[in-house]
């Protein structure tokens, strides 16, 4: 069930789960899970109001804004009740790492990495609106922004064809490593379009109902 707003708290059932809710917390692009902590109905209703992810902390008896001290907050997105409305589905943007160790995640211990293959998409994506914004000298993905959409767009032209003649020739090799790059100039491309990955899975979407 979705929480909308704070007029919508009451969907747990605190009685239930004697006033504090177990709150998973998922990036809303990627779909890692970044942390589980818990809630109560005030730290419930000042997420929904504030926007920014707060949990009800056990060991402080008082509210935790995520990152409020390191900055690494938790922009919410979406929270959801489960069917017995005992537990939280938070759905959130983090503006750093997660873990108070320092990693992604903390389900992630930095060497065996716990998310999807696919979630790298997003991490790359990342990057790149990195490099649009920062313009490092000597980077590729500066370069290509640099030289503007026309030579990005021949760039996912040319790996497009390139992946496709290797598929027709069964070199599946070659068509890993041409896909990769067609996948990344393609990232390159939307970006410098103003759009995002979610952008086009959202079109995917629309089109799949």
């Amino acid at each position: 069930m979705l929480i909308r707003d704070s007029r919508h708290v009451n969907l747990v059932d605190w009685d239930k789960v004697e006033g504090l809710v177990p709150a998973i917390v998922q990036h809303a692009f990627d779909g890692r899970v970044l942390m589980q902590a818990f809630m109560n109905l005030e730290a419930l209703s000042y997420t929904l109001d504030n926007g920014l992810v707060t949990f009800w902390s056990r060991s402080r008896d008082e509210l935790w804004t995520k990152g409020a001290t390191s900055g690494n907050t938790l922009k919410l997105v979406e929270v959801h009740a489960d069917c017995d409305s005992d537990s939280l589905l938070v759905l959130a943007v983090p503006a750093g790492p997660t873990c108070h160790q320092g990693t992604d995640t903390c389900f992630d211990d930095g060497l065996n990495k716990t998310a999807p293959g696919l979630t790298f998409l997003a991490e790359l994506e990342r990057v790149i609106a990195q490099r649009y914004e920062d313009r490092p000298e000597g980077s590729y993905t500066t370069k290509l922004f640099d030289a503007g959409v026309k030579r990005i767009a021949q760039k996912v032209g040319e790996e497009g064809v390139e992946a496709a003649l290797a598929a027709a020739t069964g070199d599946t090799e070659e068509l890993a490593n041409e896909s990769a790059d067609l996948l990344y100039h393609l990232l390159v491309l939307l970006r410098d379009s103003g759009l995002t990955l979610n952008d086009v899975i959202k079109t995917l979407e629309a089109r799949h109902g």
